[in-house]
Formats: C-alpha cells, sequence, structure tokens
C-alpha cells in the first residue's frame, strides 16, 4: 500500500545520494531542521575512525518526497533521521527495514522515548528507532505575570489557571494579551493544542489511526476552551490568520502572557532575547495532569540496505552519554530517559522541564498524517480554525461535523 505522500514516487525520477557507501560507511540523510546538531554528531563519531557516516542535508519541506522518491527508484541512503510522523506511512509503503530484532537487543530499549517508539511501530514489527526529540510545553513571561499581580514562579496547571491568569494579563492593556496560538496552523495546533485534550482523558485518534474522534466531548470542551478565550478579547485578532509564522515570535515580542510552544524556544529566546524572563512548564489537562506532543525524528534503515554494521555503531554511538549529550548541547533533547538529565547538565534547568514533557508525551498515528494534519486545507486546520473563532456554537457543531466525516473519509480511503 502506497499513501498519498509517497505515490509521486512513481512517476518522478529518482535524485539523490544512493546506498553506495563502502562496507564500514553508510550513507544518511537528515532533514535541514537537524542542521545543528547532525553534523556535530556525525564528526564526533567519524572521528572515531571504525565507520564513516556519510551525511546529506536536505531541506525539510523536500526530504519526505525526496526519500520516496529515491526509496522507489533503487537509490535510497542507508539510513535516514526522519519527521517521526512518517514513519507509519514509510513502513506501510514497504520502503524501511525490519529492525524488530535490533531494537530489542538494545538493554536501554524501556527508556527510549515511548511517543517515538510508537509511531516506529506497523504491523507489530518496529521500523523506527528515537533519534532527536523536541516536545510542546507551555511558556508564560514573568514580568507579565508581575505586573499583573500574579505570582511570577507559578506557571498555570489547569485550562481554567490559564484562562485566569490570561484575563489578568489581558487586563493590563497596551496592545498586551493574555494568551496567544497560531490559529490557523494544522501542524502549530497538533503540536500544542492536542496536550491539552490528551491530559483531559481524550484522542484526535482511536484504533491506532483507523478511526477519528474529532467530535468527541474532550475535543469539543478544548475547542470551547480555546474559543472561550478568543471572544473574550484574550487573544490578539491577528492569531486567525497566522499560519506559523509568529508560532515563536509573538510571545518572543515581550507582550503575551501564555503561550503553547516547543522546547526549541529555550535555547532561541535564551539566545535571541537574553532580557526575557520566562517559565517554562507542562501542557496541562482541564483539572490537571499534563501532556506533551513528542516530536522530532525517528531514525530508519531502508528496505535494501546491507550496511548494517556501521549503521549499528553510529546508533550505538548516539545512544551513548557522549552522543545525548552532544544533541542535547544542539538542540535536541535527549531520546533516552535513564541518561537524560546527565545529558542536560550544565544546560538551562528550563530543559529539564521539556525532558520531563517527553516522558508523558505522545505522538498521533497514521499513515496519512500529512493529509489530516499538516495540510493547510485539511480537515485538522479548517476545522479548528472555523471553530476557534466561530461567532455561534451553531457554527462550530458544523465545522466538527464536517471535519469528522472528512477526517474518516481520508482515513477510510487509505485502507
Amino acid at each position: 500500500m502506497k499513501t498519498k505522500i509517497l505515490s509521486g514516487a512513481l512517476i518522478l525520477a529518482a535524485t539523490g545520494l544512493g546506498g553506495v557507501a563502502q562496507a564500514d560507511s553508510f550513507t544518511l540523510w537528515v532533514r535541514s531542521d537537524g542542521s545543528e546538531f547532525m553534523p556535530k554528531l556525525v564528526e564526533a563519531f567519524n572521528a572515531k575512525g571504525e565507520h564513516e557516516a556519510q551525511l546529506q542535508i536536505v531541506p525539510v519541506n523536500e526530504l519526505v518526497q525526496k526519500y520516496a522518491i529515491a526509496a522507489a527508484g533503487g537509490s535510497a541512503p542507508d539510513a535516514l533521521s526522519l519527521d517521526l510522523i512518517y514513519t507509519p506511512a514509510f513502513a506501510a509503503a514497504g520502503q524501511l527495514k525490519d529492525i524488530t530484532d535490533l531494537v530489542e537487543s538494545l538493554p536501554y530499549r524501556d527508556a527510549l522515548s515511548p511517543a517515538h517508539m510508537s509511531v516506529g511501530t506497523y504491523d507489530g514489527r518496529i521500523y523506527g528507532l528515537p533519534f532527536s526529540a523536541d516536545a510542546s510545553v507551555l511558556l508564560w513571561n514573568k514580568d507579565l505575570y508581575r505586573a499583573a499581580g500574579l505570582d511570577p514562579e507559578q506557571g498555570p496547571t489547569t485550562w481554567a489557571e490559564i484562562r485566569e491568569d490570561a484575563e489578568a494579563i489581558a487586563a493590563l492593556g497596551d496592545d498586551t494579551y493574555g494568551f496567544y496560538f497560531s490559529g490557523s496552523c494544522g501542524g502549530c495546533n497538533v503540536f500544542t493544542f492536542t496536550p491539552l485534550i490528551w491530559a483531559s482523558g481524550g484522542d484526535i485518534f482511536a484504533d491506532e489511526g483507523k478511526t477519528a474522534t474529532l467530535a468527541s466531548p474532550e475535543v469539543r470542551e478544548a475547542i470551547d476552551f480555546y474559543r472561550g478565550m478568543v471572544q473574550a478579547g484574550i487573544v490578539p485578532a491577528g492569531a486567525q490568520t497566522d499560519t506559523g509564522a509568529n508560532f515563536f515570535a509573538a510571545f518572543a515580542n515581550g507582550n503575551i502572557g501564555i503561550s503553547p510552544s516547543g522546547s526549541f524556544a529555550i535555547g532561541a529566546l535564551n539566545n535571541q532575547y537574553p532580557d526575557l524572563d520566562y517559565g517554562v512548564a507542562l501542557l496541562p489537562g482541564k483539572e490537571g495532569g499534563a501532556s506533551s506532543f513528542a516530536g522530532g525524528d525517528n531514525f530508519v534503515v531502508s528496505q535494501d540496505t546491507e550496511n548494517l554494521e556501521p549503521i549499528k555503531a553510529f546508533l550505538e554511538f548516539a545512544y551513548s552519554v557522549e552522543g545525548q549529550t552532544i544533541l542535547a548541547n544542539n538542540g535536541s533533547l535527549p531520546v533516552r530517559a535513564d541518561v537524560a538529565a546527565e545529558a542536560l547538565e550544565g544546560l538551562d534547568a528550563r530543559n529539564l522541564v521539556s525532558a520531563e514533557a517527553m516522558t508523558v508525551g505522545r505522538t498521533p498515528y497514521s499513515v496519512v498524517f500529512n493529509d489530516l494534519i499538516n495540510s493547510s486545507n485539511g480537515p485538522w486546520a479548517t476545522t479548528l480554525n472555523r471553530a476557534f473563532f466561530a461567532e455561534d456554537d451553531a457554527v462550530v457543531d458544523e465545522a466538527v461535523e464536517e471535519g469528522q466525516e472528512e477526517m474518516q473519509s481520508i482515513i477510510d480511503a487509505a485502507g
């Protein structure tokens, strides 16, 4: 079975590096999001002199199609650091090697990110291993908390606390708002909005991605939570049309009290906005608890790859304390929970909150994730935008009902 994101591979010419590495080396691709940590990791691995990883960095928006084309044309790299959400689709298409035996032999198997492992599994077999990680978290502006008479060291732990704190900050006026989210960005909202649903006992999929649950009570409550803040004027009007361009910048500007974001924001804020005083918390459920979207990459091996020994050696290095520390120092959270604190030692302590988020992190499972969630015209993005900014309940009802039907139709069509 080939999903829609892979169909172009049948009609386009193959491009890119192929699996032509020598016996003690292997070819490796990574999306440009990993251009900070992967070259440093590869350099340290190659410096040991036993094996060699031949790295190619591919623009983030081109990697999925480029790999699909290369795999169909017999010129795929030996291995790939792949956005974890696409692992089921490529496994279903028969383009990844079954690495179950390798995974089960790892002594730290149970310490690896469970969210990455969940989408690395297809039809009961393992095709992807956790490699790099980014968790969604909640940010709050401590200066605005002080100005509003709130405790700057205590972030919100329930939806009600988010609303109350956001209202107090919005009341400051002067173009200050209590809450922000990118209202027209499907990827942004699955990353930061879905954890609110998970932490409240709900989900957007069931039956291993075969059933859409967009019309569930838990999803509707979360929609109403966001919509209530929009209607109260707590959220700036520009959020409605933000396709993700201001996902990070809005909070960084200093006039937003609370915003869901990603662990990547810690390094970015520290480097680019060193005077911004902010806190990091877990994304809460309605009555408490917490969850997170565990993002990042899975390490996958192409189906026809024979250079397994250097690949195993590279994974062993990447999972070592040295390898996990290199990742942590260059923008990725560790994916081994048992060495996370050691790998993050000496870094901003707020990274430990992100590491904790990984332990409660989840990743939606679907072989048609791109069509359902990431597509700007897909049912997830369209439904949420209509519902968040709807003026009356009838519009919300219609948006959710139509979104549920479209989601299920896309899932059913994929088989």
